[in-house]
């Protein structure tokens, strides 16, 4: 049976996770070399298997949005590739000491990190995915079983080939990385109920994915991914400087996560920001749906540029959009921005762009989000971009991770106690 194979492999993963839990960093940095370098040189078969996915996709008549992420192109791998070694370049969070101190009975208590065990990833389109959590489990010490969606099947199986080629030239457990080759739906199913082999669970996808594992998984599960970016240009905006963040925000790969969604601009600014933003993003082909007042502004302008304006819908307040698509409202105070992105935000990405240092900190301290920035794109978070190599995914619950998650944040610890005959009275 199938589900009897998966339960092999769970026990397969289990093992491997003893074994990679104890190995040394070198070991696991020359595994991680191997990698980078496997996923250039092996470039011709890994692009041959996407191009399979894509056509594929394509007839199956995908969005675009899922065709972008789907994608592998000669840069993208090199990107991936690097992504890897930055993760080998990174301290090994396993073994820490921290918190060392001795106590007034005399014990001396620390903690020492140590890996979770095994984790279980479950995503959709996205091939890199593959690579860079398994990447960031072998340096953290933590098996692996990884479960992509159909669409990317043959990529992800080529990818996964590799990985376990290299794993082994390398010396470490083959099994510390496993992927389930069969699409059939029912066996995430099964996945969720493997508690006794899986530690930790990171669904990747469309909010129906993470809500079906989060509602159903049996064990500890990180939720997130879902972003509903706003961006806020304040009365007290550097206007140029705005201009080119909410086009970077919106345009630069709006098929992510962290891509904006909603601008919110200031009512004293908004006759002079909006028509220069909305020339920018008229050159992109953003559309954007805009409230009464927003409208206002824009309208009269549509003689003088190609604007892809639309009365906005209570629906497209709190909506990710993934594409070419911004909703856009005029406000009248911080206040409002604040309430506004407390009743429609996901927790994901938040930013305000001013010039006032007060705002700027009343942002920061009461925006309740995962990545929060003042003065720049939230494009930026991102697993790479905040330093950590790359990210198993972007939590936007506060247990017990939160933000673009790393090496440490795939960690536990343990407490050791240096006692000299103490004895509890």
């Amino acid at each position: 049976m199938i589900t009897a194979d998966l339960d092999a492999m769970g026990q397969r993963a289990r093992l491997a996770a003893r074994e990679l839990g104890f190995a040394g960093t070198k070991a696991k940095d020359r595994a991680l070399g191997l990698i980078a370098a496997a996923l250039l040189e092996r470039q011709p078969e890994l692009l041959a298997a996407n191009e399979a996915d894509m056509r594929d996709g394509e007839a199956a008549g995908m969005s675009v949005a899922l065709l972008d992420r789907l994608l592998l192109t000669p840069e993208r791998l090199a990107g991936i590739a690097a992504d890897v070694r930055s993760v080998a370049a990174l301290p090994d969070p396993v073994g820490e000491m921290f918190d060392v101190r001795t106590l007034p009975s005399g014990l001396t208590v620390g903690r020492k990190r140590v890996p979770l065990g095994v984790i279980a990833a479950i995503y959709e389109s996205r091939p890199n995915v593959t690579i860079d959590i398994a990447a960031l489990c072998l340096k953290s010490g933590n098996a692996v079983i990884l479960r992509g969606g159909r669409e990317a099947l043959r990529s992800c199986l080529a990818l996964a080939e590799v990985l376990r080629e290299v794993i082994g030239e390398a010396g470490l457990p083959q099994d510390a990385v496993q992927y389930v080759s069969d699409p059939d739906r029912s066996l995430v199913d099964h996945l969720l109920t493997m508690r006794d082999a899986i530690d930790l669970l990171v669904p990747r996808g469309g909010a129906e994915l993470i809500r079906f594992v989060a509602e159903r998984a049996t064990m500890p599960v990180v939720t997130g991914g879902i972003g509903v970016c706003h961006t806020y240009v304040d009365a007290a905006a550097d206007v140029e400087q705005a201009v080119r963040i909410a086009y970077n925000a919106k345009v630069r790969r709006p098929t992510i996560c962290n891509a904006l969604d909603t601008l919110l601009v200031h009512r004293d600014i908004a006759a002079e920001y909006l028509p220069l933003l909305a020339r920018e993003w008229a050159h992109a082909d953003v559309a954007m749906h805009c409230d009464a007042e927003a409208l206002a502004v824009l309208a009269p302008l549509q003689g003088e540029m190609a604007l892809a304006l639309s009365p906005a819908q209570e629906d497209d307040w709190g909506k990710e959009f993934l594409a070419l698509v911004a909703a856009v409202k005029v406000i009248g105070s911080l206040d409002e921005a604040l309430e506004h992105i407390a009743r429609y935000g996901s927790g994901h990405s938040e930013a305000i762009v001013t010039e006032d240092y007060s705002h700027a900190m009343r942002f920061l301290n009461e925006v309740d989000a995962a990545a929060v920035y003042v003065n720049a794109s939230t494009q930026f978070t991102d697993g790479a971009q905040f330093g950590l190599g790359a990210e198993v995914g972007i939590s936007t619950q506060k247990f017990h991770a939160r933000g673009p998650m790393g090496l440490r944040e795939l960690t536990s610890y343990k407490w050791l106690i240096f006692g000299q005959g103490q004895v509890r009275p």
